[in-house]
This record gives C-alpha cells, sequence and structure tokens, in this order.
C-alpha cells in the first residue's frame, strides 16, 4: 500500500519549511528584503569576498536567480562587488556599512521566528530533532551538516 501524504516524512518537511520561509518573510517585510536577499547578506557576513557562483551554492539558488539577488542587493547599496585581484573576470561580493546595519536589524527579527521554533521543543528534544533531521541528509547523500 503507498503512503498517503500525510505519512510521507518529505511533504511534513516541506511543509515545515515552507511555514518557515513565509514567517520570515513577514519579519523581513519591515526592511524590504526577501529571504534569498537576507540569505546572501547572512552568507556575506561570515565570508566576505564571495563570487556569484559561491553565493548561489551557499544560499542554495540556481546562478541565475543569484545575479538577480546580487544585482537588486547591489543597486541599494547593500552589497558591493569588484573584480578578483588575480582573476578579473570574477566578481567578489561584499556588505557595505549599509548592508550590515540592514542585516543587523533584519538578523534580530529572523532569529525570533528562528527561536520561536527552537521554543516549541526542550532542550534535549531539539538535540534528537536535530539529529533525525541529520540522519534524513545522510540517507539522501546530502552528507554532513555544515
Amino acid at each position: 500500500m503507498p503512503l498517503t501524504v500525510n505519512e510521507r516524512i518529505g511533504h511534513r518537511i516541506k511543509r515545515v519549511e515552507q511555514e518557515l520561509v513565509s514567517a520570515k518573510h513577514s519579519a523581513l517585510r519591515p526592511f524590504k528584503v526577501s529571504v534569498p536577499q537576507y540569505n546572501v547578506l547572512l552568507a556575506l557576513a561570515h565570508e566576505s569576498g564571495l563570487s556569484g557562483a559561491a553565493l548561489a551554492r551557499r544560499c542554495m539558488v540556481t546562478p541565475q536567480t543569484m545575479s538577480s539577488v546580487l544585482a537588486t542587493l547591489e543597486s541599494r547599496g547593500l552589497v558591493e562587488r569588484k573584480p578578483h585581484p588575480v582573476h578579473q573576470h570574477v566578481l567578489e561580493s561584499r556588505l557595505t556599512r549599509s548592508g550590515r546595519t540592514l542585516l543587523n536589524r533584519a538578523d534580530a527579527a529572523v532569529t525570533e521566528v528562528e527561536q520561536k521554533l527552537t521554543d516549541a521543543f526542550t532542550p534535549t528534544e531539539a538535540e534528537f530533532f536535530l539529529a533525525q533531521l541529520d540522519r534524513c541528509l545522510k540517507a539522501l547523500g546530502g552528507g554532513a551538516v555544515e
């Protein structure tokens, strides 16, 4: 007998992901930043100087989507892109001062969303749940969590 929709783990994971993204969109609306844009700002705060291709991989979007996201962030003065010192055809992306300021404020709002999710579990439950998610990644060939 095939699994019903509600018995499918992947379906549940996708529903939770959609709710999480929706909550983040709502939290980011006052900052006029989308979730993909926020993810780029956050990635650059942790690792400055990334290329568009590297950012696309880290943010799990296509290179075409990343190109559009970076263009928007650059036009708003939140990110600057400059040629790599050795590979002139590669543009490195960095947060501007305005980008860092906006990220700090936006990240506080997103952290509240993440905290609501965390608060749904006891510390022991959260640790167990994260281990189960890691197990899902491993089962699908996703390897270790970064």
